[in-house]
């Protein structure tokens, strides 16, 4: 079940010196550096402590700023004099210092930063925990956090080798790529001759491909994200999980041996699993009665106590599952996929809106129903102004007017367009390619700035062939290709681009379909550095996601490395999901 890599895949490197980096550099900032001999979690609450000198550990953010004003504002009113310390991580922002100011308390506060921008939630698997990533760029256009993520790199690359062949599509990937190099040219070259243990590096930008992340998840471990939202690879598993009146906060990652067994299987496949291991678990259990002293001692002191936490796991995803399987029966969730199976091959369209409305109309939630209007959107490049309309107004009747900034928001990063006359597929992929084809025109004119949000996304499916053709029905048990990871209906798209420039080692053969993606794309190869690269490191992928990933294509790419004897690492800057993705550009919070 879990993914058995081939015998010559590459190892993977060793994060766990990021983890041990990054707590060294902590305990030196708050023992050494400014004598913090407690640390309290403050979630909305007042800091309570009768200390002189009170330190924050704070994400840049300006309802920190406001928190931390607030504490500070209160001790003047109440005659109380403190210290007082803020540490921005993972940098300081000209705009939180502004906030600080404008509270009256900027000459009472001193700060300072901890570059902390990597997490390692699993073995392959790094996180910079920036949700607020998509919101910023991809929305507000803010670049702030493209200086952490050329950091982040820098980092990387120091650590392990520069990379000797980098790729990239998508303007903040671009931006990002060319401030880490200025970054690795400052480099007093202390780490230049190092040999490379990364082959190549691919930076994606999240609006390359919103339809992935738009989709509903049937991998085992994007349910859990969808149905518990897994936090810094963690999930509090409830009292309908635990079958007791407590939570639970578990752990998610390779460690977990039941877990990393069915985290990349499609759901269906989940229970027939976990029923046979129940069974094996029982069978070396009935193993004892037949045991003679020595032996029974044996087995108590080394198989006892692996089995029993063995058996704990089994407990909790099985009762993951069930609770999986009532919330989606209850959701009707076979006519969800169906519908936006539909909607992905471009089929019964008239039928999908009118289950949309039928959505919209028993206000089944908010955010599904403003994920499945993007999705249409999206597959059909764009709603025409009738189902724009239509579709607007029922949700505003259905949910209130306050969701009336969230469509402005959605417009404005091309989730959801109305097209305008004359906007068929044809005529803007027609637009489109003279566009770019065309040498003289340099940059996008403002002319044709509207057509840098649409999708052509049924174009792109048929040049990458994004929805597999199978005779009979896709084995869901043997899968043939990463299609599985979306129940055989569709390849992720971003995934797809990857195994395709890995093929060509390029992205020649893929003109067109950059033009439809209205992206810039790069690949930078130093021909230096592959010489150094080992045939092992040439096959260890780092793949960059900007804006976001989720774990649909995570398992995807798992599968992919697992059939053409690649490993795959993943660096993203959050992992996102559909609903994740909905709440940062709505304007009316749950």
């Amino acid at each position: 079940m879990a993914f058995p890599h081939r015998p010559d895949a590459p190892e993977l490197p060793d994060f766990s010196m990021l983890k041990r980096l990054a707590r060294d550099q902590l305990i030196y900032l708050l023992e050494q550096q400014h004598e913090v001999d407690k640390l309290y979690k403050v979630e909305n609450k007042p800091a309570l402590s009768s200390n002189e000198q009170l330190c924050f550990l704070v994400r840049p953010r300006i309802k920190n700023m406001r928190y931390i004003a607030n504490l500070v504002n209160a001790d003047k009113l109440a005659g109380r004099t403190r210290k007082y310390k803020v540490i921005f991580s993972p940098q300081k922002f000209y705009a939180c210092e502004m906030v600080l100011e404008e509270e009256g308390i900027y000459g009472d506060v001193s700060c300072d930063e901890w570059a902390f921008s990597l997490l390692p939630l699993d073995v392959d698997l790094l996180s910079m925990e920036l949700p607020e990533f998509f919101r910023d760029y991809f929305l507000e256009g803010d670049q702030r956090w493209i200086n952490t993520v050329a950091q982040a790199l820098h980092l990387l690359s120091t650590l392990y080798g520069s990379f000797p062949n980098c790729y990239g599509i998508g303007r903040c990937a671009k931006m990002s790529y060319e401030l880490w190099r200025k970054l690795e040219e400052e480099e007093d070259g202390e780490t230049k001759g190092r040999r490379p243990e990364i082959g190549h590096i691919f930076l994606l930008d999240r609006d390359v491909d919103f339809v992935t992340a738009l989709c509903s998840q049937v991998v085992y471990e994007g349910l859990v994200d969808d149905t518990f939202r897994i936090k810094c690879g963690s999930v509090d598993f409830g009292p309908e999980v635990t079958s007791s009146d407590k939570s639970l906060k578990v752990l998610l990652n390779a460690e977990d041996k039941v877990f990393n067994e069915i985290r990349n299987e499609h759901f269906s496949n989940v229970f027939g699993f976990l029923s046979q291991k129940a069974r094996n678990l029982q069978a070396q259990y009935d193993r004892r009665r037949g045991m003679d002293i020595k032996q029974m001692k044996n087995f108590v002191s080394q198989e006892l106590k692996g089995l029993k936490q063995e058996h704990r796991l089994l407990s909790l995803h099985i009762g993951a599952c069930e609770s999986i399987m009532k919330k989606k029966t209850k959701q009707d969730f076979q006519e969800l996929i169906k519908t936006e199976h539909a909607l992905l091959e471009g089929f019964n369209i008239r039928e999908s809106t009118s289950y949309i409305e039928e959505h919209i109309d028993r206000q089944v939630s908010p955010i599904e129903s403003l994920r499945l209007m993007c999705l249409l959107s999206i597959t059909e490049n764009g709603l025409i102004p009738k189902d724009y309309r239509s579709l607007k107004t029922q949700y505003l009747q259905s949910y209130g007017p306050d969701h009336l900034l969230t469509f402005s928001n959605l417009r404005r990063a091309g989730l959801l367009t109305e097209q305008a006359p004359g906007d068929t597929l044809t005529a803007v992929e027609s637009k489109v390619s003279k566009l770019v084809t065309d040498k003289a025109a340099g940059k996008i004119t403002d002319a044709f700035s509207s057509l840098a949000k649409r999708s052509n996304f049924r174009a792109i499916s048929k040049k990458l062939n994004l929805i597999p053709r199978v005779d009979g029905e896709y084995d869901l048990k043997v899968p043939r290709d990463m299609a599985y990871v979306f129940s055989g209906a569709y390849v992720p798209l971003s995934c797809r681009i990857v195994e395709q420039v890995l093929e060509r080692r390029s992205w020649q053969g893929l003109d067109e379909v950059v033009r439809l993606l209205n992206c810039s794309e790069f690949a930078f190869t130093d021909m230096t550095k592959d010489d150094k690269a080992s045939s092992e490191s040439l096959r260890l992928i780092l793949v960059v996601f900007l804006g976001g990933c989720t774990f649909s294509e995570v398992s995807a790419l798992r599968f992919l490395g697992r059939e053409k004897g690649y490993r795959f690492i993943f660096l993203t800057t959050a992992v996102t999901n559909s609903a994740r993705l909905m709440e940062a550009m709505s304007e009316v919070k749950a």
